[in-house]
């Protein structure tokens, strides 16, 4: 027997053993999957919602004046209006374009601000991004979740 054939056969049995190895495998992995399958139980509140938001100035979060903060509703911290925005955000099951809009008059200079939300709330991804023409609009339409003022 010959090199070549040597190590050929070497490999024909470590194939045959990695073959042997993931046949075994299998019906773990079917159980496994089985179990993903079934619904898990709903997510509470204080397993991790948190949302990182921040205030632009300027059509582009990326090169506007910003600030920033770590708004965490369990219990309501990180943020300087933090119980508020979290109970706006629960009435809104986390979806900051359904919170009520508020009825205010603002004026019509153009001073845009560019809002972006990133995190998670109940489980799912939240990444959330809009201009608004001013201050006052970014307000009324998003209650305190971006209300990073003192």
């Amino acid at each position: 027997m010959n090199h070549f054939t040597r190590t050929t056969a070497l490999l024909r049995r470590g194939a045959t053993t990695a073959a042997a190895v993931l046949l075994a495998a299998l019906p773990v992995q079917a159980a496994h999957a089985a179990q993903d399958s079934h619904p898990r139980p709903r997510h509470t509140a204080d397993q991790s919602d948190w949302l990182y938001v921040t205030v632009s100035h300027g059509d582009d979060a990326r090169t506007g004046d910003s600030r920033g903060a770590l708004l965490r509703c369990e219990p309501p911290q990180g943020h300087p209006h933090a119980a508020a925005a979290c109970d706006q955000l629960r009435s809104a099951h986390g979806d900051i374009r359904v919170i009520p809009h508020k009825e205010v008059f603002c004026s019509m200079i153009y001073a845009p601000v560019t809002v972006q939300a990133r995190g998670q709330w109940q489980g799912r991804a939240v990444d959330y991004t809009e201009t608004f023409p001013n201050a006052c609009v970014m307000r009324a339409r998003t209650g305190d979740v971006f209300a990073l003022d003192q």
